[in-house]
């Protein structure tokens, strides 16, 4: 013998009759504290706060990036640093 049972509900309404909790309050809170997360770490993103980050912290960093990418497109030998 065979039975099938074919149950239409909601997943709100098939949490509540297993008697599991009601998760809609703490994913909000999660999506909300991921939202603010998100737009403070936009800031961080934007072309001229990363520009700044990466050269901040060496002077020379502009002339190496210059010779990566002469290098990378094969138009030269890259510079030497003197010692």
């Amino acid at each position: 013998m065979k039975v099938n049972i074919e149950i239409d509900c909601t997943p709100l309404e098939a949490r509540q009759f297993f008697g599991l909790p009601d998760v809609v309050p703490m994913q909000t809170a999660v999506m909300d504290k991921m939202q603010q997360q998100l737009m403070s770490n936009i800031e961080k993103v934007s072309p001229e706060s990363l520009i700044q980050t990466w050269f901040s912290f060496d002077p020379k960093l502009v002339e190496r990036f210059q010779d990566i990418f002469v290098t990378m497109a094969g138009l030269g030998a890259p510079k030497k640093d003197k010692k």
